[in-house]
C-alpha cells in the first residue's frame, strides 16, 4: 500500500508540478512537502493535508486512506 507521501508525490508528478511549484501553490514549505514525500514526516497535520489535497484537486480522504492506492480527481 502506498504511503501518504507516495500518493502525494504521484499526484504532484501527474500534474507536472515541481516541489517548488507545489509549495508555492499550496502555501506549504517545500522542505515540509519533501519530508512528507520521503517519509521523514509521517504524520502531517490535517491543515497541511487539506492544503495539499485542495492544490492537487483531490478529496482529503484520498490522501489519508491507505486502501485507495489510486487517488482520483474531484472531477471524475
Amino acid at each position: 500500500m502506498a504511503t501518504i507521501g507516495e500518493r502525494i508525490r504521484v499526484l504532484r508528478l501527474g500534474r507536472d508540478l515541481s516541489v517548488n511549484q507545489f509549495a508555492n501553490l499550496s502555501g506549504v514549505s517545500k522542505s515540509y512537502i519533501s519530508n512528507i514525500e520521503r517519509g521523514v514526516q509521517k504524520n502531517p497535520s490535517l491543515s497541511v493535508m487539506r492544503k495539499l489535497a485542495a492544490t492537487l484537486d483531490v478529496p482529503l480522504e484520498d490522501l489519508l486512506t491507505q486502501e485507495n492506492d489510486q487517488p482520483r480527481a474531484n472531477n471524475q
